[in-house]
């Protein structure tokens, strides 16, 4: 699995940005699990097609103790197999990894 790793994390940060996540509606139905919307703009012409069958879609982001993982493997919310799901093209990566980063930075956690 490809993977955007933040470790060595406070604790207490790692609370102020599961809070945050919760806030802006990202929960997850596990906890420590969160989904980050994929902008449609940024779809490929596949999950375009597929958009009202199988989507929306989502990039998962878990939490630990002190670390934050989000898979870079675009998911379908409502399709658990098909061709439509795939790893972030790199654009994609690049766009989700600095939302991920302004997220944390916002909150003031030092990264």
């Amino acid at each position: 699995m490809r993977y955007y790793l933040i470790d060595e994390l406070y604790e207490e940060d790692i609370k102020r940005i599961e809070s945050a996540l919760r806030e802006q509606g990202y929960t997850g139905g596990i906890e420590g699990i969160f989904y980050l919307p994929v902008p449609e703009d940024m779809l490929t012409d596949e999950q375009r097609e597929h958009l009202e069958k199988c989507g929306p879609y989502i990039l998962s982001l878990e939490t630990g103790d002190t670390w934050l993982k989000m898979e870079l493997l675009v998911r379908a919310r409502n399709m658990l197999r098909c061709s439509c799901l795939a790893y972030a093209a790199p654009a994609l990566r690049a766009h989700m990894i600095d939302f991920l980063d302004r997220f944390i930075r916002e909150l003031d956690i030092p990264v």
